[in-house]
């Protein structure tokens, strides 16, 4: 039986314009929620809003850099105003680079830690207020395989996302006793345009195409998490797999992504 009712529910999705944090504001519209969207590209946002329309339940867009604070506060305000409240706050915005750590400028790391960690936990901290006074609420932190498992010419975003879990780890056991769900969603390869989007590519990658999982796919299985409330999900097999084998034999994946640094 489900332990969260999705319908009603009111939802923060940061990283909304494309990708999974697109996928996600489809999937809970399907299920009656209501949105807040948020996205630096003001024409994405006000498209998807108006697809969420058409599905019978109301979104507002807010374009802006969730890095800083006053967009963070009124994408806030905008859940408060419109809807009357918070339910669930999704973490989803994400940057990356290529390319190998001693050719990159200290500037790579921090930009890549600003919006991948620095950015989730304030807008967490600031969230944390209406969370409390919503319905089953819960964060959703959008993390990776590569924060289990690093692999080499993205030690930035590898990074960002090991610490994501980090925090989402002990914020989940911090927040449990107010009734606070936190899940961590670790998607693998997703059909998505993070590529298109890399703040930096110093060198192709190294590694063979993998297939690509569709966003809708990764949307569903978070919002069913979110229903179930889960702690964390992996929707990608072969990222299963990688997390699989570098627990039980960790010096031969060692080995094998030396071929690729």
């Amino acid at each position: 039986m489900s332990k969260r009712s999705i319908h009603g529910s009111r939802v923060l999705i940061t990283g909304a314009s494309s990708g999974i944090g697109r996928a996600l504001a489809l999937e809970l519209a399907r299920q009656g929620a209501k949105l807040v969207l948020n996205a630096r590209r003001l024409d994405r946002l006000d498209e998807l809003a108006a697809e969420i329309a058409t599905l019978g339940t109301e979104a507002a867009p807010l374009a802006g850099d969730v890095t800083l604070a006053g967009v963070r506060h009124a994408a806030l305000e905008a859940a408060q105003a419109r809807f009357g409240g918070l339910d669930a706050l999704v973490n989803n915005a994400g940057i990356g680079a290529w390319g190998r750590f001693e050719e990159a400028a200290p500037d790579r790391l921090r930009r890549i830690m600003e919006v991948n960690f620095f950015a989730t936990v304030e807008m967490t901290r600031e969230a944390l207020p209406m969370l409390r006074r919503g319905r089953d609420p819960i964060v959703v932190n959008v993390a990776s395989i590569l924060g289990h498992r690093a692999i080499p010419r993205s030690s930035e975003y590898c990074a960002s996302k090991f610490a994501v879990r980090g925090f989402s780890e002990s914020l989940r056991a911090e927040l449990a006793g107010q009734g606070i769900g936190v899940l961590v969603v670790s998607p693998g390869t997703t059909e998505s345009e993070f590529v298109a989007g890399l703040i930096e590519r110093k060198s192709e990658m190294a590694w063979p195409e993998q297939p690509a999982v569709p966003a809708a796919v990764v949307a569903a299985q978070t919002v069913r998490a979110m229903r179930l409330g889960l702690r964390e999900i992996i929707p990608n097999r072969r990222g299963r797999l990688l997390i699989w084998l570098n627990r039980l034999a960790p010096r031969w994946v060692d080995r094998w992504m030396e071929r690729y640094g």
